[in-house]
């Protein structure tokens, strides 16, 4: 019952993650990487003057999007990455609240053709995710399954900054707890985890402020080897969560970063 309902088209209550973007240098070695490791097809579409936007599809269902970055991203020193969006019922409205809570407009509200009105917002710690009042596109058409993204996790140094944002912005509660050494922080969009948040420990180094898509994994240790043997760098290698699953963050050949795990319960 609960994997027949996962494969239907999912819908994304308000402050619900729907949708991942990989912004990269390279969009066809991008799209190499990502259809030889997650079994993606792709299709794309012009968006403009030697702009292209490639829907990644599994299955035939749109499971997220890359694009090449154009200058005035990479001039900036923007990094390739993949964007994080939550589902909004008014673009506008949200983005306004944002910026009463702190938060910078990195794009103010536009609309998408008909898809859709997004904002991409940098929240008061640093960390960048976008908006989506969707029009003709709802979000991802799969999520939660093997090959399609399944969490969205925020690392920041101020977790009590971050967390007053985000509940105060998106009406989240949460739910803390601790996890070893670690506090983790998970996001209630109502009875359902919205997604998560930790600080990042020193031995990870000096990590900016950043939401991180994991995208779930039948079997996370084959997946790390093929993703090194297409040119990835693993930055943690496979780790068990106790009752959540196993779990790796790998950077790929562009040097965007994402997150697999074998899940070890299928989401509600």
């Amino acid at each position: 019952m609960t994997e027949a309902r996962m494969q239907e088209t999912p819908v994304y209550a308000p402050g619900t993650f729907c949708w991942v973007e990989l912004g990269t240098t390279d969009g066809e070695a991008a799209k190499k990487f990502y259809t030889e490791l997650f079994g993606w097809t792709f299709s794309d579409s012009p968006i403009g003057p030697g702009m292209v936007y490639t829907m990644l599809k599994l299955d035939g269902k749109d499971v997220g999007a890359l694009y090449k970055m154009p200058e005035e991203m990479t001039s900036q020193g923007i990094p390739p990455n993949w964007l994080s969006y939550v589902a909004v019922k008014s673009a506008d409205e949200t983005a306004d609240k944002a910026k009463s809570l702190g938060a910078t407009l990195m794009k103010e509200p536009f609309d998408v053709f008909d898809v859709g009105r997004m904002s991409v917002i940098q929240d008061p710690t640093g960390a960048v995710f976008a908006i989506w009042q969707a029009g003709t596109h709802k979000g991802a058409g799969v999520c939660n399954v093997p090959n399609s993204f399944c969490w969205n996790e925020l690392g920041t140094k101020d977790t009590d900054k971050a967390g007053q944002f985000y509940t105060g912005l998106f009406g989240w509660g949460k739910n803390v707890q601790q996890m070893g050494p670690m506090t983790y922080t998970s996001f209630m969009n109502g009875d359902r985890p919205g997604g998560g948040m930790y600080e990042p420990p020193p031995e990870m180094g000096d990590v900016p402020p950043h939401w991180l898509a994991y995208f779930a994994v039948d079997d996370t240790d084959a997946m790390v080897k093929k993703a090194g043997e297409l040119g990835a760098t693993t930055i943690a290698p496979p780790m068990d969560i106790p009752d959540t699953g196993r779990f790796a963050i790998i950077q790929d050949p562009q040097g965007a970063v994402f997150g697999i795990i074998k899940l070890a319960h299928a989401p509600a």
